[in-house]
């Protein structure tokens, strides 16, 4: 396959999740890779100055509701996590050792949905291990795997890769060079892929 759309991404971010419930379809319509390439957002935030919407009041309830009409549009639930912002960082190095491993949509899912459906504080291990334990996942094998020094070495490579390449928020898709912020852009990474 010729075609790839890079996903950066980190699950705290609801625009991260809407963008997951599409982005497969997307790939699959066009006949492109989808290449999913977990980031620490917080990481990036303090390497660019930037911030959450939930920073600025008025942004992030505006924002709130913008999330809301976009799950109406893509036809999914995004529940606001009485917890947000959630610290990502086990999230994230549990993703990160997941990758290209046979559990990967398994984990995947289980964490992004445990964020954005279930409203769980996915940065207390023991609530990130019973969703790992409900998805079918042996929760102590993966904390140990997500402590791996390489693990957290690739996820730390990733993060500053994203903001080398431009990136100042989550989600952001590359196709080729063509970089789209926001899963509101969501149609030109879909008209991007329909030109190669």
């Amino acid at each position: 396959m010729s075609k790839t759309v890079e996903f950066f991404f980190d699950v705290g971010s609801p625009a991260s999740y809407l963008a997951w419930t599409q982005l497969p379809g997307i790939a699959e319509r066009q006949g492109a890779e989808l290449l999913y390439r977990p980031m620490l957002l917080g990481g990036v935030f303090k390497a660019t100055g930037n911030a959450s919407p939930a920073a600025v009041p008025l942004k992030g309830l505006y924002s709130r509701m913008d999330m809301q009409r976009y799950a109406r549009r893509y036809g999914v639930t995004l529940n606001q996590n009485p917890h947000f912002p959630v610290n990502t960082l086990s999230c994230m190095r549990l993703l990160t050792a997941a990758l290209n491993t046979p559990q990967w949509e398994t984990l995947l899912k289980a964490v992004f949905e445990g964020m954005w459906l279930k409203e769980r504080k996915l940065d207390e291990l023991d609530v990130l291990g019973a969703t790992l334990q409900e998805a079918g996942l042996d929760p102590a094998e993966w904390a140990a795997r997500a402590q791996e020094p390489e693990v957290k070495e690739v996820l730390k490579q990733t993060t500053e890769e994203a903001v080398s390449r431009g990136i100042f928020g989550a989600p952001t898709m590359f196709v080729g060079d063509e970089m789209f912020f926001g899963q509101d852009r969501l149609d030109w990474v879909e008209e991007e892929l329909s030109k190669s």
